[in-house]
């Protein structure tokens, strides 16, 4: 499994869920700290007043990048309580947090200790405010300066990593993984995150290796087999990776994120009743809104998949309830635009708009970020323009795709492949099916929609070998459950069977 976030905003922070700091304990805690130096032995060292608070931080960090996030709360917690200006313990919180009011209250109390500890926590901290804003540029500056002061640094390394992995330059995050691996051989989740890189290249056998590296190292801990089964669930070889998942559960049966992986692999195979039965089972032993949200959402993507769109938007609203009773506004946002795009996705698009207008006020009087609020209020310019798209009002998706260009940071990978996602649609939308293919293949190679319409655009242009190539991709992407692939895959799978 890896880090499974509860914003898709955060995907840049994704892999850096379970933090990056090793070293003794500076107890100059409450100075501002001189720049980094050889003095620290390579490592960003861990600053804290308390021993005891340092002894809580280090369990609660083994169990985070074992990936049992749940377990781990108690520890942060613990160290919180310790030494209330301990930095990097808050940041350790936001990101293994459960919610996402969470996240932002323990990232900006981080962020407001950050001059108390280290240059190099510091710099993590920042960097991860920066990605959490969206601010890829920032996030690779402050990240390459970690790097650069701590090149011994395993999990300074571990974290540009997560920064290229989630730009999607996998050549990149892989040379910052190996390297983390080739500091600290037994350094386990590297090898779990390298095995994710590989992943997305298409690069099976090395994923492979990577992951059976990773079990090698920590045999009794559940994730490694959970990785490996949503290699093997990637790959289609689903009875395997079921094997995988029932494997972590024997080891740890609170490790819930594997009935999810269990889930997709039974509905992959045409078994939708059982994968919501396997849901059902991550519910009944959710421990915390995190882990409801995940079986409610994955509920959402199994009847969306059937094309049962009333069910999927009533499991939405279930979510949305669940922010309800903690005010978990930044969730309930998530809420909001997920249901937009379900209503948008069945042409229900006066009630889509009135949806994403709604998620746009409630970010705009919520206490996130600017940066977040303006970010936000980009991406509406691309969720008006795909209603207009869908009303057949090309005027007017042309001048919101125009106004979302010309707030896209350059530096953001992510931004750019959505602009080149708009332009291709746009272009689907006018049958120039040349210009169609050639944006799509600057979007997001990931995202299984922008796959279909690529095969969209091939079937309009009359070629049906790249038509049903491109719709194989789509209809066989594999992933853990998410809505791009529940709105298209039985739609690419006709296509792709001829």
């Amino acid at each position: 499994m890896q880090r499974k976030s509860f914003l898709i905003l955060l995907l840049a922070l994704a892999t850096m869920a379970t933090t990056m700091l090793s070293g003794c304990v500076d107890n100059g805690a409450g100075k501002n700290p001189p720049p980094a130096t050889t003095a620290d032995s390579g490592k960003i060292p861990v600053t804290t007043s308390s021993e005891d608070a340092k002894k809580e931080f280090m369990a609660g960090r083994d169990l985070a990048e074992k990936l049992l996030i749940t377990d781990s709360l108690q520890h942060y917690d613990k160290a919180i309580a310790l030494d209330p200006n301990f930095a990097s313990a808050e940041l350790n919180r936001a990101t293994s947090s459960p919610t996402a009011k969470e996240f932002f209250d323990h990232m900006k109390k981080a962020v407001s200790l950050a001059d108390k500890a280290s240059n190099g926590e510091r710099l993590l901290i920042l960097g991860a405010e920066a990605g959490a804003n969206g601010n890829a540029a920032k996030q690779k500056e402050y990240l390459e300066q970690a790097v650069a002061a701590y090149p011994n640094d395993e999990r300074a390394h571990f974290a540009l990593g997560g920064y290229y992995f989630g730009q999607q330059d996998m050549a990149q995050a892989i040379q910052h993984y190996k390297k983390a691996t080739e500091i600290s051989p037994t350094y386990s989740t590297a090898f779990n995150i390298l095995g994710y890189a590989y992943r997305q290249n298409a690069d099976y056998a090395s994923a492979e290796q990577a992951f059976k590296k990773y079990i090698e190292l920590i045999p009794k801990d559940p994730n490694p087999y959970d990785s490996y089964a949503e290699l093997l669930l990637k790959m289609g070889r689903f009875d395997e990776s079921i094997a995988q998942y029932r494997k972590a559960l024997e080891l740890d049966a609170n490790f819930v994120n594997s009935h999810f992986g269990i889930a997709a692999a039974l509905l992959y195979k045409g078994k939708a009743d059982e994968a919501l039965a396997e849901l059902q089972k991550l519910t009944d032993k959710a421990r915390n809104d995190g882990e409801r949200r995940t079986a409610l959402f994955g509920m959402t993507v199994v009847d969306a998949d059937g094309g049962q769109m009333d069910k999927a938007i009533a499991e939405v609203d279930k979510q949305y309830a669940l922010g309800e009773k903690t005010n978990d506004v930044p969730n309930m946002i998530g809420d909001v635009q997920l249901k937009a795009t379900i209503m948008l996705e069945t042409g229900k698009y006066d009630e889509a708009k009135s949806l994403f207008e709604r998620a746009l006020k409630m970010t705009e009087e919520s206490n996130q970020s600017q940066a977040i609020k303006d970010n936000t209020k980009l991406f509406h310019h691309f969720n008006l323009a795909r209603i207009a798209l869908g009303k057949k009002d090309l005027a007017t998706a042309k001048t919101e795709a125009d106004a979302f260009q010309k707030g896209v940071d350059p530096t953001n990978s992510n931004q750019v492949k959505q602009s080149h996602s708009l332009a291709g649609m746009i272009a689907l939308e006018e049958k120039n099916f040349d210009k169609a293919i050639a944006e799509l293949q600057q979007a997001n190679q990931q995202n299984p929609y922008d796959l279909y319409r690529q095969c969209q655009a091939y079937e309009g242009k009359g070629d049906g070998a790249k038509a049903r190539e491109s719709c194989t991709k789509a209809a066989e992407f594999n992933s853990l459950p998410q809505m791009n692939l529940a709105f298209i895959r039985t739609k690419a799978a006709k296509v792709s069977k001829g």
